[in-house]
């Protein structure tokens, strides 16, 4: 959960929910045919995605169906790595079918895989979490676990309590780790903090992603944690010192080192439009994931939300807590996000996807099965009209959105 840095740029306004439909499985393979399809080499038009089952093939059966989906963009499904629920569910504190709710309300909106994110809570709360959310991850709902706090600077807290911050002491991490039963994908620490550095070596031995954010660190100390193994920034720009000329801080190094990639949150209220540009042109396309830190009332509407302990005001689709005015997370959903960096902030297509698909995908070691529309992956899909709205989403050859098709 960020804290916004104060300038905004132009929102977006929300677009009605696209509504979902769970037709049988086992129907015949399809051919996707006419569309502008978004590959790892380049845009193809009037190019086609063939499915049969839940995955991408490199040739049509016989039997297939052939269906014309000309004037629309074929994109993979999206990725979200960072996100604390959605359609009025939380992932920290919902019921197994309130996360379940919140998960597909995202996916109504494109995006087929989600890594469920947790906000600062007491130590054993979090690891009887971390064991509901594990057997969401082993049944294919979610790609796993990221622990966002407690392990975070009192001075950027942003929407986390701070009563219930700790430092990173290892044995601490490690216990999130094991009560995660090996679907911890991320862990987000200040790392300047006592045990900070021996947290991020822990992390990387155990194949978790280590990401640098709610930090006060110095650009030096910043150094010293990716060095250490620190691969990720979390929504950069938020929750951290502000880029300075004599004391340049964690963004500068965080945008510098390749093995980082940073996440932006691109919703028009936590960054403005020239940091967006600034992380785009520094880090390149990448290396840059968008995010949506959301909260609960993405997809579901203004209102009082609790925040793990914290209560929070969603007004205009702006969360902020209800004490103070920190903004509380987002109420984003990633097809806004594309919509929103190809019409307002003139990125590229195929950089929006990267952005949103093979950059997550390849961070969570996912490359060999989502992330693109490379044949042998999931037929994980988002189709897009000219305007860039959401038509129809497929998740592992089944509609999620169904876009009628002929």
């Amino acid at each position: 959960m960020a804290t916004a840095p104060g300038a905004q740029g132009t929102a977006l306004p929300a677009s009605p929910a696209p509504q979902p439909v769970r037709p049988a499985t086992g129907t015949a393979p399809l051919v996707l045919t006419g569309a502008r399809v978004v590959l790892p080499t380049g845009t193809v038009k009037d190019g086609q995605v063939i499915v049969d089952g839940a995955r991408i093939a490199a040739s049509a059966p016989e039997n297939a169906r052939v269906s014309d989906v000309s004037g629309h963009w074929l994109v993979p499904g999206f990725v979200d790595i960072h996100n604390h629920g959605g359609g009025g569910a939380s992932f920290t504190s919902g019921t197994v079918d309130q996360v379940l709710q919140g998960i597909h309300t995202h996916r109504l909106h494109g995006t087929t895989t989600l890594v469920a994110s947790t906000v600062t809570g007491d130590m054993d709360f979090l690891a009887q979490r971390a064991g509901l959310l594990s057997e969401l991850a082993e049944q294919g709902d979610i790609a796993g676990i990221h622990f966002e706090g407690p392990f975070i600077s009192p001075c950027r807290k942003g929407a986390h309590s701070e009563e219930l911050l700790r430092d990173p002491d290892p044995a601490d991490v490690r216990k999130l780790i094991d009560a995660a039963r090996g679907k911890a994908r991320m862990v987000t620490l200040a790392t300047e903090l006592p045990g900070g550095i021996d947290s991020v070596r822990l992390l990387a031995e155990h194949g978790v992603i280590a990401a640098v954010g709610h930090t006060d660190a110095t650009y030096e100390q910043t150094v010293e944690a990716i060095e250490a193994g620190a691969t990720v920034a979390t929504h950069l720009f938020n929750a951290m010192p502000v880029l300075g000329h004599r004391a340049p801080g964690p963004i500068a190094a965080l945008l510098e080192d390749d093995r980082v990639t940073v996440e932006l949150i691109n919703d028009g209220t936590h960054l403005h439009p020239a940091a967006l540009e600034l992380a785009f042109h520094h880090a390149g396309p990448g290396r840059v994931a968008f995010i949506t830190d959301a909260m609960d009332a993405a997809g579901f509407g203004d209102g009082r939300y609790m925040l793990g302990p914290l209560e929070v005001e969603v007004a205009d689709g702006v969360a902020r807590l209800v004490e103070g005015g920190s903004i509380a997370g987002s109420t984003l959903t990633l097809d806004r996000a594309f919509k929103r960096a190809v019409t307002i902030d003139r990125l590229s297509v195929e950089d929006t996807v990267a952005a949103l698909s093979a950059n997550p995908a390849r961070l969570l070691g996912m490359t060999d099965t989502i992330g693109s529309l490379d044949p042998g992956k999931y037929a994980d899909l988002v189709l897009l009209d000219d305007a860039f709205d959401v038509k129809g989403v497929m998740r592992r050859g089944e509609w999620v959105v169904d876009p009628q098709l002929g």
